[in-house]
């Protein structure tokens, strides 16, 4: 076999070099989106309404209450508040004039979730989708009896949110949002919970992707948490949270994941037609991200030290 000359060594590091450039060049660089474990809790979660509910989620933890306490208490906030219209009792109803709420919450330490799906007149569904978690052998329940046992669980029916009929509309960002959020507690520990009204106008018994372990949520405690919101038939198909985790322990920050996942997801479905997804996650190293479809969307982050609302990555 001949030598290699200097010439050829030369070459050969030329192109090994080159190629490094190119792969540098074509890869996702990770911006600075990671909380020092000294600033944990941390909490991450879908649009700017989404800061309220971190900042309450933070405010129990430093309290001493639990990361399921935080959680809950977090999304609580929004799903009281009058002024939001797509997420709990103020929310907009369906084409029949009745608000159906749906939410889950998962705890990443041992798997355990809980989930309501179409429960009417209950202020607080993720408050139920936690007790179902907790007080059965069960991970969703529905409709009247979802409601049925609510009641029995101590909650209050709130006033009929029936009434007149509220006209399907083209879906847009204006008749579908969702709290989805997800925490890492200063011990390490991960959980989250999603809870929407679900698409303005829609058929009664509808479900979309809120209340469905694996698509609008899904949290493992040796990785890391996501959650969605958009059209929930787009999330659902693709059981699309689970897909951001699953690439999140494969190695990806999070909003690679993120944006990785909206791609995947773009291959498969029919061109032309506009996907309105959304994703936000956050893994156990304190690294968090989020990527929509289009122009992004707006997402809120607090820990110890902050609470901010952020411009997601968008992927068009």
């Amino acid at each position: 076999m001949k030598n290699p000359t200097r010439r050829d060594f030369i070459s050969r590091s030329l192109v090994v070099s080159g190629a490094a450039l190119l792969a540098q060049k074509n890869a996702w660089a990770a911006p600075v989106e990671k909380v020092s474990s000294r600033e944990w809790p941390l909490v991450i979660s879908t649009w700017p309404f989404g800061k309220a509910a971190n900042d309450r989620a933070i405010e129990v933890l430093q309290g001493g209450g639990s990361i399921l306490d935080a959680v809950e208490k977090g999304i609580n906030v929004v799903e009281n508040d009058p002024t939001n219209h797509s997420v709990g009792l103020h929310g907009t109803p369906n084409a029949e004039g009745v608000v159906q709420l749906d939410s889950c919450i998962m705890d990443g330490r041992n798997h355990k979730a809980g989930s309501v799906a179409a429960l009417e007149r209950i202020a607080n569904p993720v408050s139920v989708a936690r007790r179902v978690m907790e007080q059965t052998k069960n991970v969703m329940l529905v409709g009247a009896g979802a409601q049925e046992f609510a009641l029995k669980q101590g909650f209050q029916l709130s006033p009929s949110t029936g009434g007149a009929s509220a006209k399907a509309a083209p879906v847009s960002e204006n008749n579908h949002d969702t709290i989805a959020l997800v925490v890492l507690s200063r011990e390490g520990h991960l959980a989250g919970g999603c809870s929407t009204s679900g698409l303005g106008g829609k058929l009664p018994g509808r479900v979309g992707d809120s209340p469905i372990i694996g698509s609008g949520l899904y949290v493992d405690g040796d990785v890391g948490g996501a959650g969605a919101t958009g059209v929930g038939e787009n999330v659902m198909r693709f059981c699309a949270s689970f897909m951001i985790v699953e690439f999140m322990r494969q190695g990806m920050h999070p909003t690679e994941a993120c944006i990785n996942a909206i791609k995947r997801i773009q291959k498969k479905h029919p061109k032309g037609t506009d996907l309105q997804i959304n994703f936000v996650a956050l893994n156990k190293k304190g690294e968090y991200g989020a990527a929509g479809t289009g122009r992004g969307f707006q997402y809120s982050v607090a820990s110890g030290a902050f609470s901010k609302v952020l411009q997601s990555e968008a992927v068009a």
